[in-house]
């Protein structure tokens, strides 16, 4: 049984959130350096080399790369011989988002009520997802979600004679409906089966696995493979203002649902797709 006190939570979710804003993953940053030599287009070159200048401005004045520095997302992976003393998880959590946001100095976005809309100022709550694992570790995906993507947002309740070509024509419709709305190049989070909410879950969290791994299953790698040169068809391309890099990724998750349905989320995420992911 390993013991961690919650301010250890609290800390690296802290450094963490400072983190995500500033700097890309090392799989984002190869997916849009390899976007700039590939790009036909060369106004959609052009705005791939302004969004290459403003990473670099971002991690060497430590500026947010972007001015909406999103709400929390937290997935907890959790050993089952872990055991966490000094107060609630859940507090230390969201302190650790706290003091991200007002430490890091990073805009504060969450309202305490969707409808009343008063500023929390903190940045908290923030979304948590639990997930039970075996072994002794914690380990921590901190994705800061920006609602000019999450807005695109869809969740289709197909059905099951729709097949995988009606798989297809869903997620295709979402990117086309977000169009530049989702800041591409975007990653496209997709989730297959389960139930409304579930697939929406795999959505979110395929968000967070490397662009440059595919699914292990054969014919959902093909899928993701397929999806990702129809996107790029699409003209859409980067800022929305055409080109041939309109996604860098689709990332496919699948789960078992029901003889009756056919459900698909697709969450999108923009040309950062920002993310930070520790080990304790």
């Amino acid at each position: 049984m390993k013991t961690i006190n919650v301010s250890q939570i609290t800390q690296n979710i802290k450094e963490m959130c400072i983190e995500a804003n500033h700097y890309l993953t090392p799989d984002m940053d190869c997916a849009l350096k390899n976007a700039v030599n590939t790009e036909k287009s060369p106004l959609g070159k052009q705005i791939l080399n302004q969004l290459q200048d403003n990473l670099q401005i971002a991690g060497e004045d430590m500026i947010p790369i972007c001015q909406d520095t999103g709400m929390a997302v937290i997935f907890m992976e959790i050993g089952q011989d872990v055991h966490f003393e000094g107060g609630s998880l859940e507090d230390a959590i969201n302190e650790g988002v706290r003091q991200g946001y007002v430490d890091g100095f990073l805009r504060k976005s969450v309202v305490k009520d969707p409808l009343l809309r008063e500023n929390t100022k903190d940045n908290t709550p923030a979304i948590i997802h639990y997930e039970m694992t075996t072994g002794d570790n914690v380990t921590i995906t901190v994705a800061p979600k920006g609602f000019g993507s999450e807005n695109m947002s869809r969740v289709f309740m197909l059905k099951p004679a729709d097949g995988i070509e009606g798989v297809k024509n869903a997620i295709l419709t979402a990117v086309k409906d977000a169009g530049p709305n989702a800041c591409p190049p975007m990653v496209v989070g997709v989730g297959i089966g389960g139930t409304f909410e579930k697939c929406a879950l795999m959505a979110k969290k395929a968000l967070t696995r490397p662009v440059d791994q595919h699914s292990d299953i054969p014919y959902v790698k093909q899928m993701e493979e397929e999806l990702l040169d129809k996107i790029n068809r699409t003209g859409i391309g980067p800022g929305g203002l055409g080109g041939t890099t309109t996604a860098l990724a689709v990332n496919i998750s699948t789960y078992p649902t029901h003889i009756a349905g056919l459900p698909v989320a697709v969450n999108i995420c923009c040309h950062v797709n920002r993310h930070a992911v520790r080990t304790i």
